[in-house]
């Protein structure tokens, strides 16, 4: 387990935050890291990654829809009028209720494929991933 760990921290290191290169990798590294902590069986992991996998897919075109949609129009929030922010807003608040719905869907589904326990640790370790992909992201951004 520790060595694992240790691994990942090494590829943390030598991650290039090229965009698409970046992305398999960090995937490779959350994956890697999940399946450490999520201990799962055969049987649970060949029911438990489909499902993730459309999950992060979905939850993946949802923060897209919004950078498109939303964030990038916040740049120029100064020019938008009261209607045009108005507007805005109800889509960013839209998409907000997508998201959570999204969530609540993914783990209504992979709590019927892997146990309460388990889904509540998936949830835990992914709060712990990204925590430490931000910690590594801002020691190799001070490094430069």
């Amino acid at each position: 387990m520790n060595r694992l760990f240790i691994a990942i921290l090494m590829l943390f290191t030598t991650l290039s935050f090229a965009q698409d290169k970046s992305r398999e990798k960090i995937k490779a590294l959350k994956v890697a890291y999940l399946t450490e902590h999520l201990e799962l069986s055969s049987k649970e992991a060949q029911e438990f990654w489909p499902v993730y996998n459309e999950y992060e897919e979905k939850r993946h075109e949802l923060r897209h829809k919004q950078w498109v949609e939303i964030k990038s129009k916040l740049k120029d929030v100064g020019s938008l009028n009261e209607e045009e922010a108005q507007s805005l807003l109800s889509a960013y608040l839209k998409i907000e209720e997508e998201e959570e719905e999204l969530e609540k869907d993914f783990l209504n589904k992979v709590s019927k494929v892997i146990s309460a326990k388990k889904t509540l640790v998936l949830m835990r370790s992914e709060e712990d991933f990204k925590r430490q992909l931000i910690k590594q992201y801002r020691h190799n951004k001070g490094g430069r």
